[in-house]
Formats: structure tokens, sequence, C-alpha cells
């Protein structure tokens, strides 16, 4: 039996014997558990009388006259908006609980306000939609495995041109022409600068592979005998050169020695599409048009060993051309694929798994991270031929920039990672402002040395 009913039945006892008036303290007890307890008493402070009283009244004779005539679509609608207005929508009139109680502030107000006041919010970048420059790029080769673009820590653009090398100088604009290739050597088919920012490796169509002086435009050696077709992919690792062919073969040159082949990666059964070394130097990843990505360690490599790969990722459903390592996570890796494939998808170089994946629409040619934001850049062939910025790790499409009108084939940034180089099948070359201007960072000044020899002078 409730509490309440036990004090019922006492009262009609104690009614019975007359002595009610003897106990005031168990009246009292009763009334305390009585209260709020019964649902069929309204509570008046719950209540709003104002509002009663209309919806008694005001509220009645509208549903009468609505039955004797029809009023105006345009007066519904009034009335309509006038009760949401002052919230006259409601239903009930009565009220049978009582206020919720007011919030309590853990944190008073004025000190919750300071706090946010003292940090605040970055205002978002402007993203010019279109490029800042536009430079012609006669007779450049539409080629998906080839990769004819690279700019260099000197902040010279180097750019080929079915057999002809040019640098595109960014300081100043002069365009200088670097070498032209014999036919029976061309066209030229991949360029790479060496992180000197003096040397150029240049792969040719015939198979072997160049390295120039750009201060003196002077050919210091060719490397031969490595590769029985075209080298479309190079990267450099300090003194080592990587060379990726359309035999499907890997090899490290090291461009020191006579004997420049010192090890090789086997695995690729079609045309390597992309190298890029990670920046410590230990992994190399490699793309092919076999729709595969190789996960190479360096320590690994030999010269006869034919399994030699750390992980081969079968995830892409086409040619793997755009790779890029992320600058502030160590073993991240992003791929994209090509037409039949369309997608990008990060990778734990550590353990070979996909850590996402995200279907872009349309042919996936050139990858790039932002050196100063978590944002990646994609450029893309086909339907809109755009680059597309990331907002990394949500991966939601900030912007999106048009301009070329044909797949974007190539794509590389300045040195200080504020100018983004794009070259397309449509004979053009592009300058975006995509990844803005990086902040510059105070030097934080130097703390007074307070120790015990801090008043001898250092010895020089």
């Amino acid at each position: 039996m409730a509490a309440s009913d036990r004090l019922s039945a006492l009262l009609v006892r104690r009614l019975s014997k007359g002595s009610l008036s003897s106990c005031p303290e168990l009246m009292m007890q009763f009334r305390q558990t009585r209260e709020n307890l019964d649902r069929f008493i309204p509570n008046r402070s719950a209540m709003d009388f104002d509002f009663a009283h209309y919806m008694l009244n005001e509220g009645r004779k509208g549903k009468e006259n609505k039955k004797g005539a029809v009023s105006s679509l345009s007066k519904e609608a009034y009335l309509k908006l006038l009760a949401e207005t002052f919230n006259m929508n409601r239903t009930r009139i009565l009220a049978f609980k009582n206020k919720p109680p007011t919030p309590v502030e853990l944190i008073p107000h004025q000190f919750y306000s300071s706090v946010h006041q003292s940090k605040p919010s970055k205002p978002l970048r402007h993203i010019p939609q279109s490029s800042e420059k536009t430079l012609d790029a006669p007779d450049i080769i539409d080629d998906y495995c080839l990769n004819l673009i690279d700019w260099g820590s000197n902040n010279v653009l180097a750019l080929a041109l079915e057999n002809t090398v040019y640098l595109w100088d960014a300081s100043n604009g002069s365009a200088s022409e670097l070498v032209t290739v014999d036919d029976e050597d061309g066209p030229v088919t991949s360029v790479s600068w060496a992180a000197d920012g003096q040397h150029i490796a240049i792969g040719l169509n015939s198979s072997s592979v160049q390295l120039w002086d750009s201060t003196e435009n002077r050919l210091l050696r060719t490397l031969k005998g490595g590769h029985q077709s075209r080298v479309g992919s190079l990267d450099w690792k300090n003194h080592i050169l990587t060379t990726g062919g359309m035999d499907g073969k890997i090899i490290n040159n090291d461009v020191r020695v006579r004997s420049h082949i010192v090890a090789t990666f086997a695995g690729h059964q079609q045309e390597v599409c992309g190298l890029k070394w990670s920046s410590s130097g230990q992994q190399l990843a490699s793309g092919g048009n076999d729709n595969l990505l190789y996960i190479w360690d360096r320590s690994m490599a030999s010269m006869d060993s034919r399994s030699q790969w750390l992980h081969k990722l079968e995830d892409h459903s086409a040619a793997v051309r755009a790779l890029a390592w992320c600058p502030f996570q160590r073993n991240l890796l992003v791929s994209g694929g090509g037409g039949s494939d369309c997608c990008i998808k990060f990778w734990d170089t550590h353990t070979g798994a996909c850590l996402d994946s995200v279907d872009t629409g349309s042919q996936v040619c050139a990858l790039l991270w932002n050196r100063n934001e978590r944002e990646l850049l994609s450029s893309h062939g086909s339907m809109q031929n755009q680059l597309t910025l990331w907002k990394y790790p949500s991966l939601v499409r900030i912007a999106e920039l048009t301009g070329h009108t044909s797949r974007v084939l190539f794509m590389d940034q300045s040195p200080d990672g504020r100018t983004v180089v794009t070259a397309a099948g449509d004979e053009t070359l592009r300058f975006w402002n995509a990844f803005g201007t990086p902040e510059v960072k105070k030097d934080a000044p130097k703390a007074e040395q307070h120790g015990p020899f801090s008043h001898i002078r250092q010895i020089r």
C-alpha cells in the first residue's frame, strides 16, 4: 500500500474517533505527501491565465465564425502567423506540473565569456576560384603515366614539352631552354630536380636518363642499361635517383659511382606511373598501370630478390599515378586512382591498412598536401577538370577550382608552399593561390641564462 493511502486510512480512523485535532503533525504530513500527486488538480503557478482566457472565449468565437463564413486565404495566413509569433498555437490550457527550475550555471557567465574572448576563432581563408597566372605550354604530352613538370628548391619550374626541357624562373618570370634531345631519344618523359636545386634528371623515351647541371647548362652523365623502355617516373633521395619505367622495373641509381645501379624493386607487371620517397627516406611508394600500389622498404632492396615489397595494396580498380606523403603525420600516404576508380585512399604504411577512402566522381591525376594547414588538393580529369581542396581528416570539400578544359595531369607547388602550378592537355600552365599565405611565426625571445657559470664568457 502506498504511503498516501496508509495516511488516508489513518486519518479516517482518527476522524471516526474524533481525535484528529490532537494530531496536527499528522495533518501536516498528509498535506505534504498529497501535494502535486493528484493528476486532476491543475497547478495555478504553472498556468498562463491570459492565454487560458483567450482559448476559452476568443478561440471558441473563431471556430464558430469559421462555420458561418469562409475567411480569405490572406486572413487565414495572417492569423496563423500571428499565432506562431505569440506562441498561441498551443492546445493545453491547464497545467498539472510545476515549472522546471531555473538551470544553475556551473561557470558564471562573465568568466565563460572572458575565456572565449581570449581565444578568438581563426577567420576563414579566402580561396580564389580562378588562376592567378596562365602560361602557354604548346605540345605538352597528354599521357597519364608521364611526369612532365617539377618545381625545384631554387624556385625554378622545369617543364618538358616533347623533346625540349624549359626552365621558368618564378622569381623574375624569365624562361630559358635547358636542352632539346634528339628524335631517337625523345620525347622527354619525366623531369625531377635534386634537393640542391642545381642538378636535374631527365627521363627519356629511349629508356636512358640524363643528369644536367642547370647553372652551367651542362650534361654531366647519362644513365643507361637499367630499363628496356621509356622512363616515366623519377624521384630523388639524397644521392640516390630512383627511376620507374614502362617495363615495370624500379631502380635505385647512385649517381656518384660508375656502376650506378645499386638496387632494384621488382613487383609491377605494367608501367610505373608514380614514385614518391617518404620524408624519412625509409619507405618508397610506387603506383602502376596494373592498378597496384606498393610500399617498399629501403632496407629490403636488393639486386636479385623478386618479392621485396613491404605491402602490396590492391584496393584501387584503375591505374595509380597520384601519390603524396603526409608532411605532418608519419606513415600516412594518400593515393589516387584513374578513370574507372576515381577514389582517394589514405593508408597507414606501417600496417598496410586503408584508413579512409572517398569517391571523387572523376579521374584522380595528382595530389598535394598543404604544408601549413591540414588540407589536401587533388586534380582531376573528365567532367569539370577541376582542382578540389579537401579538409583533413573530415574530407569535406572546401573549394573547387576550375579553368582547365582538359584533364589536369600534372601538379606541383612552390618551395614556400604558397603557389600551386598545374599543367593539362589543353596546353596551358596555370598558377593558383590555393593554399594561401602561411603565417609568419615570430621567434621566441631568448631566455636569459642564470646558470652557475653564466657570468663567464664562452670560449671561442
